[in-house]
């Protein structure tokens, strides 16, 4: 008698205990996988063409463009603060950069300082057929600007921070080690004092147009400047921006009681425009007195406005 067919484990042909290994169907490269970092990449070559003649002019203004940004900005702000073109909207043109540019005061004066110092650079570099290359930003002239130097050695400065840098557009920090080197060679002392009284001398300072003859109070004596308390505001001058009165004590505190008395009046808000006409009157006469009706006339503004004024011993 046959025997019934095992009902056991189907055995598949080929199959055994040990698992094989896996085929890859690519070529095996093992030396790329020993050493992955001498593997072979293949890059796509893009071609490079060439500027047409129109483009390339066109690159080189939009440079120029690029490069005499700041120049512009400085130069705008200038005309906005001389010509009072904020005074529809703002008291002041500090108030006035504040919310429409979001500038510091700081910020918008150094566009304007560094304006000032590159067109003197364009005035004072030499042009002997060498080509000096010039500032693109205000960063690079910082330092320059706050230096006080004459124009003249503004563009000695520029010239060897250029040098210095590779006869290329210096950094703000050689700019400042040049202008380091120089006063320290040229160093000067400050012949002012806190308390004296001056009279503004404009020169080349642009932020001083239209204030030749005012006189103001010293409030603060730097290294190379001071700050000078006027009728109309603060400015901080250049040394030789300045002419001492060389007043007796006693003449000086007329002065400067007479400064807080006329800065007092040119705060209201609300003055006539007359009052303007005795401020800059009195604010130009650099005298240690008031003549009988200059007396008069001011007290009778300040009782106007209702401004107390007690005589300081």
């Amino acid at each position: 008698m046959n025997k019934p067919p095992s009902r056991g484990k189907k055995v598949i042909p080929g199959a055994s205990g040990k698992p094989k290994p896996a085929i890859d169907s690519a070529p095996e490269n093992t030396f790329g996988q020993d050493n992955p970092a001498s593997a072979t990449i293949t890059v796509t070559a893009v071609e490079v063409t060439g500027l047409t003649e129109e483009e390339q002019s066109l690159r080189l203004h939009l440079e120029r463009r690029v490069e005499r940004a700041f120049l512009e900005a400085g130069q705008a702000l200038m005309e906005l603060r001389d010509r009072r073109l904020y005074r529809s909207t703002h008291r002041t043109f500090e108030e006035y950069c504040r919310d429409r540019f979001n500038y510091s005061r700081d910020a918008a004066y150094l566009k304007i300082s560094a304006t000032v110092v590159y067109e003197n650079l364009q005035k004072f570099l030499p042009t002997n057929g060498r080509q000096i290359p010039m500032p693109t930003n205000e960063r690079q002239l910082r330092f320059l600007a706050k230096a006080e130097l004459e124009p003249a050695m503004q563009a000695n400065v520029w010239q060897q921070a250029v040098e210095q840098a590779g006869n290329k557009i210096p950094s703000g920090r050689i700019v400042k080690d040049v202008v380091d080197r120089i006063r320290e060679r040229t160093k000067v002392s400050n012949p002012h004092h806190v308390g004296e009284i001056c009279v503004l001398l404009p020169k080349d300072n642009p932020d001083l147009r239209g204030k030749a003859g005012y006189w103001g109070v010293v409030s603060h004596v730097g290294e190379y400047s001071c700050t000078v308390q006027t009728w109309d505001g603060d400015y901080t001058v250049k040394i030789e921006h300045l002419k001492s009165l060389e007043l007796l004590d006693e003449d000086c505190q007329f002065m400067q009681q007479l400064c807080v008395r006329l800065r007092q009046l040119h705060q209201v808000a609300s003055r006539d425009s007359s009052v303007d006409w005795l401020l800059q009157g009195l604010g130009k006469q650099a005298k240690p007195y008031l003549s009988s009706l200059q007396a008069k006339l001011l007290a009778a503004v300040e009782r106007e406005y209702k401004l107390v004024w007690k005589q300081q011993k």
